[in-house]
Parts: structure tokens; sequence; C-alpha cells
């Protein structure tokens, strides 16, 4: 069986021009990056601005495993297969972050024969929007400890700036570092540290505006920290916005791509979701909702996450909500979730299915509560016997969750289209009731125990001494009125990564509230989650290589 980068570079690509003429969309309409990638242009997209609104379809999943789920795979796959019943369907999902890519989890441009492409260039520098979004959070700091060493009008607290560098890598050692040492020249010196690129405020805000004037908007909303009477200090003191949405002008366009079967997609932003919001830009989603009858796109992680803030925090920045939600899962994770150890998920175990089917279970369960039809699709794998999935239809048929397999990393979208179909009735026969898990005005506590109670079946929330301190400063800035973001392990409805299956009644601790206010949420961090993630023992960068001719190898 070839592996997913060799199926990638055996695919003839059709030239981009030719793969979106299909969606009305002209050569003058695009900015060309090559022959295969191009950025739409905001003429072309403010053109889209009345054409009506399709179907939106969500793919989700249960918490991943080191089994695997294949989320972006089943996305893509699913995308294809609508196509070919007669849909003229788009994907919009995110861009990749070399963290992962070069770390453990590798790329996020699907796998098998449900692939976008080009892969290589879709895993690394793509359009180079990863940079730019680096590039912006990085000026934005270096602003701000230029201000400082310029005078310091603004009175700024070195000690309390909450504006950090990034970098799209893990690194571990730069979590916590020392900056401004050596002579008066070097700057003022002051504790700093680094997120990962994807953690950033900037790329959550790219994610979130629709448009260049609201890019500035936002941007001038940061917060970069707090002058030494406790008041403040937004990027719109320091009048560097525009500047920042100069840096960031061509990274706002979303980006087309193709799948192996020309699929027309958009891959565009790309925040984590468990530190994040988790969704692709809202941008590149309402104008793929305007240019074809479906859309399928994704959230990050499980349903717990990406899921919940896709709903909760993307969809009202949505010209529509979605129409279904597909709840990804394979019956290796589901025993895994029973309880199976990741060496013996080969061998038969139903036992372990029915009970590793309780995650998956609470996951659908979730999603109704916002009103939205669901649908079970199942990866398949070689290892899948016919007794575990028999068992697994009957363990659907009990909730009234519609399931299909789905084969498309063997079989492409011939493998999706029992789903395509299913997806598609479904939407046909079950109208969405779309309503959010809760009103933003209530307080930020109330906030955070519906999410914790609601999504992951917690019984209380403990408020570290630090978090209720935040509390008291945001509502005090009159900031308690927006969304929350829930920055959690994404292993587990808990704050626990060793608590699988579908544990209840844990206590969830919140040790740090982040407010955003030009993406326009607030972080409430759990457990030990870290916004600059670390590499494993053998990253998976040892395997990655590049030959004479300039083909990459070792990407997945």
């Amino acid at each position: 069986m070839k592996t997913d980068i060799e199926i990638a570079q055996s695919v003839e690509l059709q030239p981009i021009v030719d793969v979106v003429e299909k969606l009305g969309i002209d050569y003058d309409d695009l900015e060309l990056y090559g022959k295969y990638k191009a950025k739409l242009s905001f003429d072309k997209i403010r053109q889209l601005e009345d054409n009506p609104i399709g179907k939106l379809i969500l793919v989700t999943a249960i918490n991943p495993t080191p089994a695997g789920e294949g989320k972006s795979t089943i996305t893509i796959g699913l995308a294809d297969a609508l196509n070919k019943i007669g849909k003229k369907t788009m994907i919009a999902i995110r861009e990749p972050s070399l963290g992962p890519v070069m770390g453990i989890k590798g790329g996020a441009a699907g796998g098998g024969y449900a692939q976008v492409l080009p892969m290589e260039d879709i895993n690394l520098h793509f359009t180079g929007d990863m940079h730019a979004i680096t590039t912006a959070n990085n000026a934005l700091a270096a602003l701000i400890d230029n201000h400082l060493q310029q005078g310091n009008e603004l009175g700024i607290d070195q000690r309390r700036i909450v504006w950090k560098r990034v970098v799209d890598l893990n690194d571990r050692a730069l979590r916590h570092v020392t900056i401004g040492l050596g002579s008066p020249v070097n700057g003022i010196p002051r504790e700093d540290g680094f997120d990962i690129t994807v953690a950033s405020e900037i790329m959550a805000i790219l994610c979130l505006a629709t448009d260049i004037e609201d890019l500035k908007k936002r941007l001038a909303n940061i917060v970069i920290g707090y002058r030494f009477d406790r008041t403040p200090v937004y990027v719109r003191d320091l009048e560097v916005e525009g500047a920042l949405a100069l840096v960031l002008k061509d990274a706002i366009k979303p980006n087309l791509v193709q799948t192996i079967y020309g699929t027309p997609a958009f891959v565009h932003g790309g925040p984590f979701a468990n530190i994040a919001h988790g969704c692709n830009s809202v941008l590149a989603t309402s104008t793929a909702l305007r240019l074809a009858d479906y859309t399928v796109t994704e959230a990050g992680f499980g349903a717990d996450l990406g899921a919940e803030k896709f709903l909760d925090i993307k969809t009202p920045n949505l010209p529509t909500n979605p129409d279904a939600v597909v709840i990804v899962a394979t019956l290796r994770a589901l025993k895994m979730n029973g309880g199976v150890a990741k060496d013996a998920l080969t061998k038969e175990n139903v036992q372990a299915v029915k009970a590793g089917f309780a995650n998956l279970k609470r996951h659908v369960e979730n999603i109704r509560k916002f009103g939205i039809p669901v649908v079970v699709a199942i990866n398949e794998f070689v290892s899948d016997t016919e007794a575990e999935i028999v068992t697994l239809r009957e363990l659907c048929a009990q909730i009234d969750v519609p399931v299909e397999l789905a084969s498309v990393w063997a079989d492409g979208a011939e493998g999706g289209l029992a789903l395509a179909e299913t997806v598609a009735r479904t939407i046909d026969q079950k109208p969405a009731n779309y309503k959010r898990l809760y009103d933003d005005e209530r307080s930020i506590e109330e906030k955070i125990e519906t999410i914790v109670k609601e999504i992951y079946r917690g019984a209380s929330v403990t408020f570290e001494k630090k978090a209720q301190t935040q509390i008291r400063e945001i509502v005090k800035n009159g900031w308690d009125k927006l969304p929350i973001c829930m920055a959690k392990t994404q292993y587990s409805f808990s704050d626990n990564p060793a608590a699988l299956g579908a544990p209840e009644n844990f206590d969830i601790t919140i040790r740090e509230l982040v407010p955003k206010l030009g993406a326009g949420f607030i972080v409430a961090l759990t457990g030990d989650v870290m916004t600059m993630p670390g590499l494993p023992k053998r990253p998976a960068a040892l395997n990655m290589d590049v030959a004479a001719d300039g083909t990459a190898i070792g990407l997945f």
C-alpha cells in the first residue's frame, strides 16, 4: 500500500484556474501562487455577497486517541463523494501548523485517496499565511518593547505585559524566556515567553475577521498589557493596527486548492482547538457557502472542543448555521476508549466496542443540544470485524443516530458514497433548529459551568485564586459578556488526559483567564494545557528528507 505522500505525488494535478472555473471563478479573480494554488480576490468575494447561501456540514469527532480517527480524511472524502452523487460541493478546512507536522500528529491535508493537494506545499509553507501571522505577532512584540525603550509614554507596567512572541514550531525551551539583557541599548529587561503561532490571538482574529476593515478593528482591540494603575493597554493606544493589517493584507485572503478528485477546497487559517477556537476562517467558510450548494468544513479535535467552539463562537459570525454534524470515529479508537491497549487494537473485542461507545454516545447527545441533526461516520480499518461493525450499528440504532462506514482513505470518493447519501438525506428530512449553549449575558462563571456540566458532564468548577482575580478584573473592564474559549486537553472530556471513555462527576480547575478582545472571546485555561507544545522523543522530522530533484520525503 502506498503512503499518503506517495499517493499525493502520483496524482496529476489540474491547474487551479480550471478547478475553480465550475464555481464561476475566472482567472482575473485569482492571485496565483504557481499553477496549483491561489488566493481569491476581495473583489470576487464582494461580488458574491448577494448569492444564495448553501448547506453547511460540520465534521467533528470523538476524543482523539493514538489509534487515530481521520477527521480531515473523512471531511475531504465526504466532499468528494457529495460531488460524485451530483451535489455541487466545496471544502473549507484549516491550514496545518509546522509544529505538529514535524512533531507527532502529522499534517492536516487528509490521507490516502482523500487528500487536498499539493499536499507537500499545504503542510509546509503553503502561501505564507503562517509566516505572515508570525511576523505580525512578533512585530507587535517588538513595537511594545520599543515603546518601553523610547520612554514608555503610555505608562505600561513591564511586569504586566501579556503579549507573547510566537514561532510555528513545537519548542518547549521558549515557553519562558528573559529578554532585554546586556547593555541599556538592548532594551528593558523583562520576563517573556513564546506561544506556538496557531495559539496567537492574531491567528484567531484572521479566522474571524470578515474583511480588511474588520481585521483592523479587531487588531486595534487587542489588549497587550496593563499600566501601573492596572488599566488596560490596547493596540490602538500604540497606533499600530494599520501596520499589522498591512502585514496581513494577503494572508486574510482565502487559499484555493483541490482534492485528488478535483473538488475545490479553501484551506485557510489554523488555530488549535485545545488552546484556541479550532476552526478555519469565517471568510473562507462564508465564501464557500455562496459558491457551492454544499460546504463541508471541520472543527479541531473532539466535539467537546472544536464543535462546541464552532457552534458557540464561530457560527454567530457566519451567514448560516450547520445543517448537519458528522461525528467521526473508528472502531479502533472506540476500543481504546473501552480500555484496550494500543498494541491490542487489531484483535476483535466486541465488549470494548460497547464500553468505548459511551464516548461517541455523549458527543452525539451534546451536538443534539445545539438542535442540529447528527450522522456518525466510521472511518474503516482492515482490522474491523463484522461482529464489531454489527455491534456498533446496533448501539447507534439504540440512540437513533444514522451510521455509515466510510473507506475514503483506501477507496476515495467511492468509499464515501453511502455516507454522502445519508448526510444529504438527513439534511433534507431533519431541518436544523440551531441554538447556542449559553447566552453571552450570563456571568463568566455561569458560562464556564454550563460548558463543564452540559458538554463535559463534570460536577463542578474550581477557580484558582489567579483566575478569581482575573474574573474581577474582566468584569471591571466590561469584558465579561464575551463567549468562552476553553483551553483543555483534547484527549478527555475532563481536564485529565488519562480519563478516557465518558468520565463524569469530576471537577474542572480553571487556573487562568485570558481576555482576547480582538478575537472576541475569553480563553479559560484548564489543567496543565500549554500554549507552546513540546516535541516527542522521536519527532516526525526524523523521517523527513528531500530528494536531489526537490521531491519531499516523509511527510504524512
